[in-house]
């Protein structure tokens, strides 16, 4: 049995790229460009979300010579997922809401 899932931050940002919609295919390198986070980051994110089911994965079948590069290896939330992802992160953005009387810092603008 896998650990239980600690939500991070950066777990927050990958899901909620494929939160943005739930039926799209996802590759890696999409999921880094959409965080800004590296493959040593995200590539554990998906491998361990594919463990707990929480996404499917497959390679697509194409000719790498002919494309040019190598196949990839796309990722999509299972019904599970989606439904595991919102609830997960409703807790999540609750605990770390604003708490009511504080004041939240004004940004800064350099000049």
């Amino acid at each position: 049995m896998a650990p239980p899932l600690r939500i991070t931050t950066t777990l927050v940002e990958v899901l909620e790229v494929f939160l943005a919609d739930p039926t799209v295919e996802r590759y890696g390198l999409d999921v880094m460009r959409a965080t800004g986070r590296p493959s040593g980051t995200v590539y554990p994110l998906l491998i361990r979300l594919q463990g707990i089911e929480w996404l499917q994965a497959h390679w697509e079948d194409i000719d790498p010579v002919q494309a040019g590069r190598p196949a990839r290896r796309w990722y999509r939330l299972t019904p599970l997922g989606v439904q595991s992802a919102r609830a997960e992160l409703a807790a999540y953005r609750q605990r770390h809401a604003p708490r009511p009387g504080t004041v939240q810092p004004r940004p800064t603008w350099d000049s």
